[in-house]
């Protein structure tokens, strides 16, 4: 099988956009509405955010992004990787890539904010074995059952995520 390539994509473009519409439908069917903090395709056009995805013989199989929240600080956003490419390690490939290029950006901190149902296991796991931990409410969110933030030290876990 070959291996996928990770880059910068436009959130508009029609394939990417059909998978962020499943990320959002998910977070929907998943979350109550108060606590979908999916960005949207107008949050994904800000300056301050950059979306990437990962493509197996140009077929889109994962989105992910990051989001400047100050000069230290990123926020991980709009992961999703496409059902039918769920456990190949394409997440993992796709979160190991935005941690690298977090810390190459200079930031120190990578957080985010994910779901607690059951639904949103799987991606627990994989955030907290790449070395995230659990953290408080950051930049504008506020607490909720609904909620779980996790944050990564990108100076503390320099080589963790890097592929």
């Amino acid at each position: 099988m070959d291996e996928g390539v990770i880059a910068v994509d436009d959130p508009r473009a029609e394939d990417v956009r059909r998978l962020l519409d499943r990320h959002l439908n998910f977070a929907h069917a998943n979350s109550p509405p108060e606590d979908v903090h999916a960005l949207d395709l107008e949050g994904l056009l800000d300056p301050a955010v950059t979306l990437y995805t990962y493509r197996r013989d140009g077929r889109l199989l994962a989105v992910g992004a990051l989001k400047r929240l100050d000069a230290e600080h990123a926020e991980l956003k709009s992961m999703h990787t496409a059902q039918e490419a769920r456990r190949q390690g394409i997440a993992r490939a796709m979160l190991e890539h935005l941690v690298a290029t977090a810390r190459a950006r200079g930031f120190r901190r990578l957080s985010l904010e994910t779901g607690t149902p059951a639904a949103f296991e799987p991606a627990h796991g994989l955030y907290t074995s790449a070395g995230f931990s659990p953290c408080a409410a950051f930049g504008d969110y506020s607490p909720s059952p609904s909620s779980l933030f996790l944050t990564l030290d990108l100076d503390k876990s320099r080589g963790a995520g890097d592929p």
